[in-house]
């Protein structure tokens, strides 16, 4: 089992120094937050709380997470950094996947590239992007960021996107993992007809249950027999040895673990020597019990 430490919507000058605080303590991985814009007013409705508020996000400060995560790399050595998730359709496939091979090539292929499609439609206006058909332009997206992280000639003819055949260095020493998120069954497929692995956005422990499942199932479909497909999940479970076997018998690859509750109204005052504090405490507790 690996074990991913989540912060977010923190104090921007928190992050450097919980990214090598988790490190040293024998983190994996360190997830990093997306969020392009917040609209003054907006219908949306966040999907992953139970009363759908949004307005958590209001005043928050998020540095572009391609930006972020190189300046996590630039301070770390081992730590693999996971955008959580980086919304895909919105943006250029080509530069994704331009920014993904710099980041992967300067950190030692340290990127695990979590995408997922923005449950925003302002995300997609602001950007200049149809809302609709997004699920197939993040098909193309995902085909195209793969492709040109190869290193090799690569060109595209799809309904979305036509590219030339075409080359972008440096390349990763090895294939960028491409980890998708969410819930929806097509989420799911997609995950493993295209990427990679899946990233969990949190719920009950039922519908964790309910979701691998169904993953399963899907890659039994389509007869995904890797060993090294990536499967990131929010639980209880993570919290104890006990819990963390549980999900390892499940199937799950990678534990995220955070330590607050992130969707609160207003600034995160919490000290960062208490964060510390208690990302260490887990480490002592579960990670070293269990071995990551």
């Amino acid at each position: 089992m690996r074990f991913t430490y989540a912060e977010a919507m923190t104090s921007i000058e928190h992050y450097a120094p919980l990214a090598q605080a988790a490190e040293a303590a024998g983190y994996t991985s360190m997830t990093v937050a997306d969020s392009l814009i917040y609209p003054e007013v907006s219908d949306s409705t966040y999907p992953y709380t139970d009363t759908g508020d949004r307005e958590f996000l209001q005043g928050k400060d998020f540095v572009e997470t391609m930006v972020m995560c190189a300046h996590l790399f630039a301070l770390t050595t081992t730590l693999r950094l996971t955008p959580f998730v980086l919304k895909l359709p919105v943006r250029p496939p080509v530069l994704v996947a331009k920014q993904a091979s710099s980041l992967a090539a300067l950190s030692g292929d340290r990127l695990g590239l979590g995408v997922g499609l923005s449950p925003w439609p302002e995300d997609f206006t602001a950007m200049g992007v149809p809302w609709e058909r997004r699920g197939r332009r993040m098909d193309e997206c995902l085909d195209i960021v793969r492709g040109l992280t190869s290193g090799e000639f690569f060109s595209y003819d799809g309904e979305f996107f036509s590219i030339e055949s075409m080359q972008q260095r440096p390349a990763p020493g090895r294939p960028v993992p491409l980890l998708v998120g969410g819930h929806a069954d097509a989420a799911l497929r997609r995950a493993v007809r295209k990427g990679d692995g899946w990233m969990h956005a949190g719920g009950d422990g039922e519908e964790l249950d309910r979701l691998l499942a169904r993953l399963s199932e899907i890659r039994r479909e389509e007869g995904d027999t890797r060993d090294d497909f990536e499967v990131h999940v929010i639980s209880y479970d993570a919290y104890d040895p006990d819990g963390v076997k549980r999900l390892e018998d499940k199937g799950v690859t990678d534990c995220i673990v955070g330590f607050r509750v992130p969707y609160i109204k207003g600034p995160d005052t919490e000290p960062l020597a208490t964060k510390v504090e208690h990302l260490e405490r887990y480490a002592e507790s579960v990670i070293s019990r269990v071995g990551a």
